[in-house]
């Protein structure tokens, strides 16, 4: 339930926000307040989670403590079970919540009036019932100084959510569904407190290490469980699934691992103290961790086949951990160099510069996350570590712009996902002193007021569907180019190679030359024009066993290009088009469709 401070004379937003440590762009968006944001003596305010401890001074006392955080003496006695004579001593943690579990009911007050207010919203409309419902109300009728319970309400948002609970009496994985509310068990019996579910990208499949270190795939449409490898110890595995949905990636034995699920054919990569094997979006190459002849910590790439293994950072200092390869296949994240310190860093992948995320105030940042559209990361960092450790909800552009805190978990670190529409973060709180955590919260980035989604049960991890596409695609064949294609079946033809929609394009080509593909996209990208802005990016690839590149524009693109990129693939022997040879195919598209349409390419 929520919870409610009184304001006081004097009180600011900002004042009450500091006091709990809490964003005050949260608090807004719990009460749901209206520029100028003011508030008034006597108002009764929605806190979202803060920091709620605080270490006892040497002369401070229940009485000032209440005074000074603006709460009843007897709530913070009964938070901490004090008994008479409430003796507290300097050093002390002492628990200071920020008011009462429930609202006090005003004249004029109605059901409706109070569920817009604290954002008791089902389905996407404003609605009382839940309210009407935890309070035992028979009807909508309410009277000054009633104290009603004001609950939390699922939000409206697309996807499920997998996460790894014991709430059937042992570790298994469940399903939880935002829009209803409601939970389903996946397994029974065969996962573990370190299992972490992964999504392949059509969420019909969901694969995690569980008990005895067995790798399981769940069919989420049958129910079927299949089990694929195991492992000598299942804490730490880092699973990732091929772009075609078939392949299962991974680490065992000092090898990469490429498992089809369909086959059950089996793809080995020798690859000493490898970690954190990514798919490029092509599908034909691979991103790891690994030392480098000196023992260095580096990032590498390779093709799936194993030949063609490049460096792709060009570090000096600790290991890199938890490396994610961003959707797009542009840049990749990794933490350095350990728990005690961690920060997170970007690269680019085709050039190999880095950039650093500012990160929490101790430097311990956790659980990156790329968001689905590869513009951001949402991480985990630990803070207030005097007060019995509490974990900032953060994000950041990808080079560490804009780096800001949206919630705070009582978790020393807490995984973290991304909802499909990149709009909302999800996280879990309320850690025991084993560090397992008993809810799992949401916060929307637009509106960031925390919503309670589970409570009173273990959940040590959690990962949000990914996003689906439920148009339909149609095939394109050009004879003349000698290539096959899938694009969005509401795109019409505009032009011989050229295809159009109301959300992208794309339109197909040729280059004659004689460089090599490094050159030829060097040559596109930075053309004098400019038609991917002053910074583009070129991500080398390999398409159909063929060298190949992306495109990605620059902030500064010319609107008028519509967020153009493009692919270039060397052709596997050149092909005539009325007289003139041409080498390599081009295949321009926008942001949000450049690398699907690319993934489907296929040489005829």
């Amino acid at each position: 339930m929520q919870v409610f401070y009184t304001v006081r004379s004097g009180d600011t937003l900002y004042q009450i926000a500091t006091r709990w440590e809490l964003p005050v762009d949260s608090l807004i968006a719990a009460n749901h307040l209206l520029p100028p944001y003011t508030i008034y003596i006597g108002q009764q305010l929605s806190i979202p989670p803060g920091v709620n401890v605080t270490q006892i001074k040497k002369g401070d006392t229940i009485f000032q403590l209440s005074q000074f955080y603006g709460v009843p003496q007897t709530v913070i006695v009964e938070e901490n079970a004090l008994q008479p004579p409430y003796m507290i001593h300097p050093g002390q943690l002492l628990k200071i919540p920020p008011g009462v579990p429930y609202y006090i009911v005003y004249p004029g007050d109605t059901l409706y009036q109070i569920a817009k207010r604290f954002n008791v919203v089902v389905g996407g409309t404003i609605n009382p019932e839940p309210i009407r419902l935890v309070n035992q109300l028979k009807s909508d009728v309410i009277y000054p100084g009633m104290k009603l319970k004001i609950p939390y309400s699922p939000p409206l948002v697309s996807g499920l959510i997998a996460y790894t609970s014991n709430r059937g009496g042992h570790d298994d994985i469940w399903l939880y569904n935002p829009s209803s509310g409601k939970s389903d068990q996946l397994t029974n019996g065969i996962g573990d407190r370190f299992s972490v579910p992964v999504w392949s990208l059509d969420t019909k499949n969901i694969a995690f290490v569980g008990k005895n270190a067995i790798l399981y795939v769940i069919n989420i449409d049958s129910g079927d469980i299949a089990k694929i490898d195991q492992f000598e110890k299942g804490e730490g595995i880092h699973l990732d699934w091929s772009p075609n949905n078939h392949q299962l990636a991974y680490i065992n034995n000092a090898n990469i691992v490429l498992y089809d699920i369909s086959t059950h054919q089996v793809e080995r990569i020798n690859a000493p103290a490898a970690t954190d094997v990514e798919w490029f979006p092509s599908g034909e190459e691979l991103l790891f961790q690994a030392p480098d002849s000196s023992g260095t910590s580096q990032l590498f790439r390779i093709r799936k086949n194993g030949n063609d293994m490049r460096v792709v950072t060009r570090n000096t200092e600790g290991r890199l951990n938890n490396v994610r390869l961003s959707p797009n296949g542009a840049y990749a994240l990794y933490t350095t160099p350990g728990a005690s310190i961690s920060i997170v860093h970007t690269v680019d992948i085709s050039t190999g510069i880095t950039s650093e995320v500012k990160g929490g105030p101790l430097a311990k940042n956790y659980f990156p996350e790329w968001s689905p559209d590869s513009k951001n990361i949402a991480y985990s960092a630990t803070a207030f570590e005097d007060r019995g450790y509490f974990s900032l909800i953060r994000s950041s552009e990808r080079k560490g712009e804009n780096d800001r805190t949206w919630a705070i978990s009582d978790c020393y670190a807490t995984p973290i996902t991304w909802s499909p529409d990149g709009r909302k973060i999800g996280y879990l709180s309320a850690c025991n002193e084993q560090g397992i955590a008993s809810e799992m919260w949401v916060v929307d980035i637009k509106h960031p007021a925390p919503i309670r989604l589970v409570e009173g049960v273990q959940i040590t991890s959690l990962q949000w569907s990914p996003k689906q596409n439920s148009e339909q695609w149609k095939t394109f064949i050009s004879d003349v180019y000698k290539v096959r294609l899938t694009y969005p079946a509401s795109w019409k033809q505009v032009g011989d190679e050229r295809f159009e929609g109301l959300d992208g394009f794309f339109q197909i080509s040729a280059i004659s030359s004689s460089s090599n593909i490094d050159e030829v996209c060097r040559n596109e990208a930075f053309h004098q024009l400019m038609p991917y802005g002053s910074q583009p990016t070129i991500n080398k690839s390999n398409i159909q066993s063929q060298d190949a590149c992306f495109i990605y524009p620059s902030q500064d693109q010319p609107q008028e290009m519509k967020g153009q990129a493009a692919l270039i693939v060397k052709y596997p022997e050149p092909i005539q088009i009325q007289g003139t040879i041409y080498q390599f195919f081009i295949l321009w598209a926008d942001m949000d469709h450049i690398n699907k349409i690319g993934s489907t390419l296929n040489f005829i």
